[in-house]
């Protein structure tokens, strides 16, 4: 059984003066492009001053939310991605997500898988997680499995663990463990783009298979291929701690 490492999330200290926008949207208010409209609408105050597009504010200042709005339901599923599926911008003939399940809600993918990978990614109407998963300065958990073109030495598991050059950067440390042979599960802290086949590549190997079945403590388990289930309860709530927007 593979060693799951204690997830800690990250403190990420603001800088002062910031956006309005982007500090009510850390605040979990609403969406950037959602406190933009309710600037819009006149119904934000800073310091009894109703605010403007691209206004700053300090750690100090006070602010009001004027009026009653419906707030939005927020909506999140796990959904086990095929091969041959494109996460975003599909092209020609390409199928996206979207196009290949349908999801009553009006959600949209966070983050991506290439095109031969496949596993878990989230689908939400909240906006708000976006930069929390994706943002670099954030130390959230992404766990693979993946299969490679032949067995491997000890010394590829301990250079995928301590980081690999893949040119425009060093990798991060990893959390690396043996399944078999030829297969071993990965975590991640960052996501570059396809960074686990360039790590490999990088090292000699070619990935045959690449299979993502965690982010944070949302797990792909038995989540049919091209088909999702809804994250609730107990579930939701770690996870939303865990990203900081509750």
């Amino acid at each position: 059984m593979i060693k799951k490492k204690k997830i800690t999330p990250i403190v990420v200290k603001n800088t002062y003066p910031v956006r309005i926008n982007k500090y009510l949207a850390h605040k979990g208010l609403a969406t950037r492009t959602g406190v933009d409209e309710l600037i819009k609408s006149s119904k934000i105050l800073i310091n009894g001053v109703v605010a403007k597009l691209g206004d700053k504010v300090l750690e100090t200042d006070k602010i009001v939310v004027r009026g009653t709005h419906n707030k939005k339901k927020y909506v999140y599923f796990a959904y086990n991605k095929p091969k041959g599926v494109v996460s975003t911008n599909p092209q020609r003939d390409e199928k996206g997500i979207m196009e290949s399940v349908k999801v009553p809600e009006k959600v949209f993918p966070i983050g991506r898988l290439d095109k031969e990978s496949h596993g878990l990614i989230i689908l939400t109407n909240d906006g708000r997680i976006t930069d929390r998963l994706l943002n670099p300065i954030y130390d959230h958990e992404k766990e693979y499995v993946v299969e490679v073109d032949r067995k491997f030495t000890p010394g590829f598991l301990r250079n995928m663990q301590g980081g690999v050059d893949i040119g425009e950067a060093v990798t991060k440390p990893a959390i690396v463990s043996k399944i078999e042979e030829n297969i071993f599960s990965i975590t991640l802290t960052e996501g570059r783009n396809r960074q686990i086949r360039r790590m490999t590549e990088k090292l000699g190997y070619t990935v045959r298979d690449l299979q993502r079945i965690r982010i944070q403590n949302i797990e792909l388990s038995n989540t049919p291929l091209n088909s999702y289930r809804e994250i609730k309860d107990e579930e939701l709530n770690e996870f939303l701690k865990s990203i900081k927007l509750v």
